[in-house]
């Protein structure tokens, strides 16, 4: 029988979903808040350019990675259980994290750069998958709003460790002799954080859901009830777009800052790390309105479309509210762009909600992922624009069909607020 009320294991399992997302933010951001430092020490002959243009092609290496990840997660979580991707995904990408600290060339940080992206892929929708099937329908959203809220401030302890971690090296330099770079000590936090969490027990956290398809021997983790099914399909597609604005504002406009909407403002001295850190704090933030909002109207749909258009509203200021700013500005910005994007945790919920409990992980861990894939789509599009109109306008231009995608793939979404989630997909269509 179903969990009426909110239970110890449930609690526990927010927890320890809560902890994997912040040492799967951790990473995630703590690459491009130490990747100059790395590239610098490991190919130090190389100029500021080709060490920009290599730092570029990690980061994609680590969204293919997290493509990857997406569909194998995705799939083994729905055939050999949540639980399982959870402590698959934390172990890979804490090794992988163990591991980055001690690269000495660019091919082993390529193909490290893929393993920890195909780690990072799973541990989110195996924990919103989890928790959505584990709690009481009417409060779910409580659940998820908690993951992501707490998750993102991985973020700010990722910039707050990537700008400080000269302090752990000369601590651990004193004790054991041991000469160790700031980025390397990143990494090395954030995969002992991982392995730590495993030693938690967690079998026993598995969803009782997914054990009756086992029971009932019922077809698990098929990608064809999703690509041959066509309201499957046309839902997963709708999903995908929803979330494309959050990484057009994450992965264009505050990844970007240094090099591209900084200089464009006026300003040369703004540094990424901080303008990913306050992004994510605002994101956090977001995340909390946007869950506890959605509690309140009883809807997932309505606040996604409010927080699209605050979105919408924010990047408009940013990009032509003036001329030139300040630094402090700035930063606040990057805050307020954090927060416009604060459905992710909605947005995670509706992709696990969408679909039946035989293939809920699958849409769970791929859908994010996808997003986030598009990532490259978004830059390509907006490094072609360049060539025709300024930064200013190339970007708004990408920003119009992000957000515009979105408006369209959550007005023909159903919403799942209180949805029932206890069925399976059994037919082709």
């Amino acid at each position: 029988m179903l969990e009426s009320s909110v239970s110890k294991k449930t609690i526990l399992l927010v927890v320890i979903a809560s902890l994997g997302y912040f040492v799967d933010i951790y990473d995630l951001v703590l690459f491009g808040v130490v990747k100059a430092e790395s590239l610098q020490q490991i190919i130090p002959n190389a100029s500021p350019a080709e060490q920009a243009s290599i730092g570029k092609m990690l980061f994609n290496l680590q969204m293919i990675g997290m493509f990857i990840g997406g569909l194998l997660w995705g799939v083994l979580g729905d055939k050999r259980g949540r639980i399982t991707v959870l402590f698959g995904s934390i172990l890979l990408y804490s090794v992988a994290n163990i591991a980055n600290a001690f690269v000495v060339d660019i091919p082993t940080y390529c193909v490290i750069r893929i393993i920890a992206g195909i780690g990072l892929a799973g541990e989110l929708g195996a924990g919103i998958t989890l928790v959505s099937e584990l709690m009481p329908k009417e409060k779910r959203g409580y659940g998820t709003m908690i993951i992501v809220c707490f998750g993102a401030l991985g973020a700010v302890f990722a910039t707050l460790i990537g700008t400080q971690g000269e302090v752990i090296a000369r601590v651990i330099n004193s004790i054991a002799g041991i000469q160790l770079q700031n980025w390397q000590i990143a990494y090395l936090i954030g995969g002992l954080m991982g392995l730590i969490l495993l030693l938690i027990r967690m079998q026993k956290l598995e969803s009782s859901m997914f054990r009756q398809t086992q029971i009932d021997g019922i077809k698990r983790g098929d990608l064809r009830l999703i690509f041959k099914n066509r309201l499957n399909f046309r839902k997963y597609l709708q999903c995908i777009a929803v979330g494309i604005p959050i990484w057009f504002i994450v992965g264009l406009l505050i990844m970007n800052s240094k090099d591209d909407f900084g200089p464009m403002l006026g300003l040369k001295n703004v540094n990424n790390g901080y303008a990913v850190m306050y992004a994510y704090i605002g994101l956090s933030i977001g995340d909390l309105i946007a869950g506890l909002l959605s509690q309140w109207l009883k809807s997932r749909k309505k606040v996604v479309i409010i927080f699209l258009l605050m979105s919408l509203i924010v990047t408009l200021l940013f990009l032509f509210g003036q001329q030139t700013m300040t630094l402090e500005s700035y930063y606040f910005f990057c805050f307020l762009l954090g927060a416009s994007t604060g459905y992710w945790a909605i947005f995670v919920t509706i992709a696990a909600e969408q679909f039946g409990t035989n293939i809920r992980s699958t849409a769970a861990n791929t859908i994010p992922n996808f997003v986030r894939g598009t990532v490259f789509i978004i830059v390509s599009l907006f490094v072609l624009l360049q060539e025709y109109v300024n930064t200013g306008n190339a970007a708004i231009i990408v920003g119009i069909i992000a957000i515009g995608s979105a408006l369209w793939g959550i007005l023909h979404l159903k919403d799942t607020f209180s949805k029932d989630l206890n069925y399976n997909e059994d037919h082709l269509v």
